[in-house]
């Protein structure tokens, strides 16, 4: 007798993803404030006692929605950019930077949209970006202490990370404000049309300023 053919059965996706999803979209477009656990609610094909269960409250949504987005960003742009922790500082260095500015200019990154319009109207429920980029930005300054020579102090490398951080972010942080501030529908679009070539400036330009530092303090 012939095996019976088995059909694999469609992944359900769960009620606090399907929240996450629509939560998501919905902060990243019109920020904690304007946003409704109702219209949340709508697109989720959820009720409300689904928030209360899995959330407990529209401020934990909010949090967990960014989180979501954020982790999404990280998925598909990871931190190290792919280098391995055994390739050389400025290979290394030269990857991070990469990676973090194609995720700001990733059109599909709601991250930043949540950030946009915490710019406009601060909830300050956001605490727990500190706990997501930590990672991000011990990994950053070990590169930097490295490239900067023996025993750096903490501050040089805290404001060359700002300085660093500041050149791959800034341009694209201050347009999507532009944006928002003429009232546009979509997401933000960028000024920097070539995000590979500004990749490689930003790259370029900081590993000089590196360079320069780490002579200066061998002088």
């Amino acid at each position: 007798m012939e095996a019976l053919l088995r059909i694999p059965k469609k992944h359900k996706t769960s009620t606090p993803d399907k929240l996450l999803d629509a939560a998501s979209k919905i902060f990243a477009k019109k920020g904690f404030q304007a946003a409704t656990i109702e219209e949340i609610c709508r697109k989720a094909d959820a009720n409300h006692a689904a928030i209360n269960y899995h959330f407990r409250s529209k401020e934990n949504l909010y949090r967990e929605a960014w989180r979501h987005v954020f982790n999404k960003s990280i998925e598909a742009n990871p931190p190290d950019g792919g280098a391995p922790e055994t390739a050389p500082p400025e290979e290394r260095l030269r990857a991070q930077l990469t990676s973090l500015i194609r995720r700001v200019t990733d059109k599909n990154n709601q991250a930043y949209n949540f950030l946009f319009r915490e710019y406009a109207n601060p909830t300050g429920l956001l605490d727990v970006i500190r706990e997501e980029i930590k990672p991000i930005q011990q990994r950053t300054r070990k590169v930097i202490r490295e490239l900067i020579g023996p025993s750096p102090d903490e501050q040089t490398v805290l404001f060359c990370e700002m300085a660093i951080i500041g050149a791959c972010t800034n341009p694209m942080l201050v347009h999507g404000r532009r944006g928002q501030e003429q009232g546009e529908k979509e997401s933000p679009a960028l000024l920097i049309d070539d995000v590979e070539a500004y990749a490689r400036h930003v790259v370029e330009f900081t590993l000089a300023d590196l360079a320069a530092i780490r002579q200066k303090a061998k002088a």
